[in-house]
């Protein structure tokens, strides 16, 4: 195996049969210590993390493959913590992809005045460019098209699939007693087809039982617990 790219919480690695490996690490982000899925450096470490992030990766990949739903996943080690995935390209630099069904987080910073606090959202879909200098800005369809990032139908494709996605993903938390709120996820192209890439973490996710926030670790737990 060849060592391609080092990442804050995942190294990839190029496999002879032509397909990526993904070693999941131990590493979180956060700042000054403090675990912070939306930060953009590496804050701690958490002995297991890796392993409990690629089991509910799996967990959530087996089922969108049930769904007939494209992603670039093939197989998973959990001794070694690794997963191995087909090769996609980003879109651009890379995109990350919000689906809202609450009105939460940066999105009621955004748009209080015009809506309350934990607010129904309609499967709601927002796109973000990867890009920690200028801190993940948004950007519109129109945006993406000028740009050259993709077309407009692999825009809408990408939009059907988070919804449908997300769907998937909120039901199945459901049947653990808890409501997601909202879900980051990110997409590649490969063979000419728009595919679901990355991990399904739950530091990925915003989601709430008996109306509390529950800690990704502890969501975790909940999940993967039978």
């Amino acid at each position: 195996m060849k060592k391609i790219y080092i990442g804050k919480t995942k190294d990839v690695f190029a496999l002879e049969n032509g397909n990526y490996l993904l070693k999941f690490k131990d590493d979180v982000t956060g700042t000054d210590g403090v675990f912070d899925p939306g930060a953009n450096t590496v804050g701690l470490s958490i002995e297991g993390v890796g392993n409990v992030n690629l089991k509910m990766s799996v967990f959530f990949f087996e089922r969108l493959k049930e769904a007939g739903i494209r992603t670039h996943y093939v197989a998973a080690n959990l001794e070694d913590t690794t997963m191995e995935v087909i090769p996609a390209k980003f879109f651009g630099k890379g995109l990350e992809v919000i689906c809202r069904h609450k009105a939460v987080g940066s999105f009621i910073r955004r748009y209080g005045d015009y809506i309350q606090d934990g607010a129904d959202l309609p499967d709601y879909v927002e796109m973000t460019f990867k890009d920690d200098e200028r801190g993940d800005p948004l950007v519109t369809k129109d945006a993406l098209v000028a740009l050259g990032v993709m077309t407009e139908e692999q825009y809408d494709e990408i939009k059907a699939m988070t919804q449908r996605i997300t769907r998937i993903i909120a039901d199945c938390l459901l049947e653990k007693g808890v409501v997601l709120y909202d879900i980051k996820l990110e997409f590649g192209f490969s063979g000419g087809e728009v595919i679901l890439i990355d991990e399904i973490a739950s530091g990925n996710m915003r989601a709430y039982k008996d109306g509390k926030y529950v800690e990704p670790m502890a969501l975790d737990e909940i999940v993967m617990k039978n």
